[in-house]
């Protein structure tokens, strides 16, 4: 097993986070860029938290640009939240296919996230969390962001499959 990083001052370490996961609103500024443009701007979202993984973002759906969210084939199953679909990010300049999924049924613990959006950050050009330009969880697979508040290490990177 890992050893985590001690926290700086202002940190939160990723391995106090609860298994099985915690849901929690989130208030602060949120961007997601693709193809030169915003396609996202909330204030207001939700956060998945799990122990060793940097937070996941749920936006609302209102909050991103019209036609942006093409439904796209395929699901998968999570153990926490239930069912996911899929979204293409579509913009005049770019497309990322599978970037964004949502839970239309989520399990009980995550109703609130009901139709709310995650985006893959490693798909799109940039996301920020009160200004600070995430960096994506590590592996390809999870869809973590991570910012200067966090402590790690992250599952993700490789030898962490077992975490």
């Amino acid at each position: 097993m890992p050893r985590p990083d001690k926290p700086r001052p202002g940190q939160e370490s990723v391995w106090d986070y609860p298994r099985p996961p915690r849901l929690e609103e989130f208030t602060g500024s949120i961007t997601v860029e693709l193809g030169g443009q915003t396609i996202a701007r909330t204030e207001r979202a939700w956060r998945v938290l799990e122990t060793s993984h940097p937070p996941t973002y749920y936006l609302p759906r209102e909050c991103f640009t019209d036609g942006v969210l093409s439904p796209a084939a395929g699901s998968s199953w999570c153990e926490w939240k239930g069912q996911a679909s899929y979204f293409d990010l579509v913009t005049p300049a770019a497309v990322a296919p599978h970037a964004a999924w949502t839970y239309l049924q989520p399990t009980r613990g995550f109703t609130a996230i009901t139709g709310a959006v995650a985006i893959m950050a490693s798909q799109v050009d940039r996301c920020t969390v009160n200004g600070e330009e995430v960096v994506p969880q590590p592996g390809g697979f999870y869809g973590g962001w991570i910012n200067s508040w966090l402590a790690g290490p992250f599952k993700g990177v490789p030898g962490s499959m077992g975490w």
